[in-house]
């Protein structure tokens, strides 16, 4: 028997190291690509558009000074990355040269015109062509009420989205679940964020966590003058949303918070810490292959967009076709409705960068009693369950409700009548 496990406990650390040196293998191929690929969208970019995109293959003390007032609230994990080729200086000649010249394509050079390895399809470009620089908002009204009277007896409930999502991930599941009784109490909002499904998706952000922030207010708050409200999100979402309640702590009544990100307050790493527990290096499985491809190699995820995003409507078509189907699922047609821009900057300085900011505003929703409940499903292969455990450990009064045997999708799409009936008691138990 002792011999069995002997050769058991043998198989299982060679198949160990032999993964181990597949996966350092493959990366450090992604490290070389990831250089080579920087100087080819350099000239591509200089070729179609006059000017190459910037980037962050450079070391941060490396960046021009004029851009660096609008790089205070990046995420560390942009700069931090390592590359082994990038720290070798190797092929690193042609983006320090770029860099010599004036950064104008990153905050205040008006940059609004979507570059030519995006989507230039009309429903993708059509904010640009109709100047709207407000976020796409589905609202939901009470029924047969007027006009007089809206805001003043109505509950409002803003809906936030996590990453790669949509508003539709509320009104398919929220909007049509609501109990008929309370449908004549709330007026729901559902917001797609900054640079995701219809919003606008301006090459000259940064899609930090105060952008997104000041994108709700003037395409929600401000609008429809609201004094009090609700909110409800998800993933990536969550981290918004606590910055906005903490915001205006005062007029809201509750917060739910659906797979939050957090870790505990590690203020100084927090950022690296969230990159690499969210989008670690590893091979299996697939989809945390993907994940760290696209999180860890600006370039390599550049190419995936160009190949995926750019031409959505090809893939939607071949995808109708071979399903027989009219229309496909929101979470489909959702991933790539974004931008290789916009859905980089929001990892890296909304999932990454907000986690440092989360125990601030936390500590401020707490001295103002502002209810806080927490919906993480115990199978979560994407936020961790432990992030949720977390919040509840540091801050008691949060309330956490665990649902099991469900992950970071179906936690919501795999209950949509037994979620919605959840906040329907949250925001019972939580009138003013």
């Amino acid at each position: 028997m002792s011999i069995a496990n002997s050769v058991g406990k043998g198989t299982r650390k060679c198949g160990t190291i032999l993964l181990d040196a597949i996966t350092f293998f493959v990366f450090l191929f992604l490290d070389l690509l990831d250089a080579i690929l920087c100087v080819v969208y350099k000239f591509l970019d200089e070729f179609f558009e006059g000017k190459a995109s910037p980037c962050y293959c450079v070391k941060k003390g490396e960046q021009s000074a004029d851009c660096a007032d609008g790089e205070r609230d990046l995420s560390e994990t942009l700069y931090g990355r390592k590359n082994v080729f990038r720290e070798m200086g190797f092929l690193g000649f042609a983006r320090k040269r770029e860099y010599r010249k004036k950064r104008d394509g990153f905050g205040g050079g008006g940059r609004l015109v979507n570059r030519w390895s995006d989507c230039g399809c009309e429903s993708c470009v059509s904010w640009m062509k109709n100047g709207c620089q407000k976020l796409h908002v589905v609202v939901k009204e009470l029924p047969q009420e007027t006009d007089d009277s809206r805001g003043e007896s109505a509950e409002n409930v803003i809906f936030l989205h996590g990453f790669l999502s949509s508003s539709s991930l509320w009104t398919a599941t929220v909007f049509k679940n609501l109990f008929e009784p309370v449908k004549g109490q709330y007026r729901l909002f559902a917001v797609d964020l900054l640079g995701f499904g219809r919003s606008p998706k301006p090459s000259d952000s940064m899609y930090t966590l105060n952008d997104h922030v000041e994108m709700i207010e003037k395409s929600v708050i401000s609008p429809y003058r609201l004094n009090s409200f609700r909110l409800v999100a998800h993933s990536m979402g969550c981290i918004v949303a606590v910055a906005l309640a903490a915001k205006y702590s005062k007029f809201v009544k509750s917060v739910t918070l659906v797979a939050p990100v957090y870790f505990p307050s590690a203020k100084d790493g927090s950022t690296l810490m969230a990159l690499e527990t969210l989008a670690g290096k590893r091979l299996w499985p697939p989809l945390a292959f993907g994940q760290s491809v696209m999180s860890w190699y600006e370039h390599v995820g550049r190419f995936f967009c160009f190949l995926c995003c750019r031409n959505h409507r090809m893939w939607e078509r071949l995808l109708k076709l071979l399903t027989q189907r009219r229309e496909l699922d929101f979470m489909t047609v959702d991933l790539t409705r974004h931008t290789h821009h916009s859905a980089w900057h929001s990892m890296h300085n909304v999932i990454c960068g907000g986690v440092k900011f989360m125990d601030d505003y936390l500590e401020i929703l707490n001295r103002s009693t502002v209810k806080v409940c927490i919906i993480h499903g115990d199978q979560d292969p994407i936020v961790p369950l432990d992030c949720s455990v977390n919040i509840k450990m540091k801050f008691p009064y949060v309330e956490l409700n665990i649902i099991q045997n469900a992950d970071h999708g179906t936690v919501i799409l795999g209950r949509k009548k037994d979620f919605t009936e959840n906040l329907e008691r949250i925001w019972a138990s939580s009138q003013m």
